[in-house]
């Protein structure tokens, strides 16, 4: 017996598709650990384990402050803007960073403002927003990157955030359509 086929044919892949198995590839990736060096410390220098944690907070204290200054410039965008802002906020949180209520996001107390988080936000609110997707993607793709050069724990830590940096990107682009 024959089965019709279906009455509605999907062609090509679908984005939930292409985020779903990124972040299948990313966790998979992260599973395997080529690095030789253990999570502890060696010879009185930071691990492997302790830099890429300490870049991490960084990056996402910093990524965190991009979307303080658009949420500042852009109050309208709030509704939109904060569930993302939040997200960001417990992944600075899970990667060791502190962030008091009031001060801008840092990933220790003497760490400086990035470059990036510090220029100016563009008076279109949807370029401001644009500019806010670039910098997530750009991140989950350095996150995706890094993944093979870390231990266990923290790879799928990393895949964890770059796959949920890939989804707000995708949130911030097509929630502007």
């Amino acid at each position: 017996m024959q089965y019709p086929p279906h009455s509605r044919t999907l062609s090509g892949s679908r984005r939930r598709s292409l985020l779903v198995s990124a972040a299948g590839t990313a966790l998979l990736a992260g599973c395997s650990h080529g690095s030789g060096e253990s999570e502890e410390s060696t010879g009185g220098s930071p691990s492997l384990t302790a830099r890429a944690r300490a870049r991490a907070a960084r990056e996402s204290a910093g990524l965190l402050q991009r979307y303080d200054a658009v949420l500042a410039a852009h109050p309208a965008a709030a509704e939109r803007l904060r569930p993302l802002r939040a997200e960001v906020l417990r992944h600075t949180e899970a990667f060791g960073g502190t962030v008091t209520k009031g001060s801008p996001a840092s990933a220790s107390p003497s760490s400086s403002a990035s470059p990036s988080a510090s220029a100016a936000v563009p008076a279109d609110e949807k370029e401001a927003v644009a500019q806010l997707a670039a910098a997530e993607r750009a991140l989950a793709e350095r996150r995706t990157a890094a993944l093979l050069d870390v231990p266990g724990e923290l790879a799928r830590l990393l895949a964890s955030v770059a796959a949920a940096g890939a989804a707000h990107a995708y949130l911030l682009t097509e929630g502007a359509r």
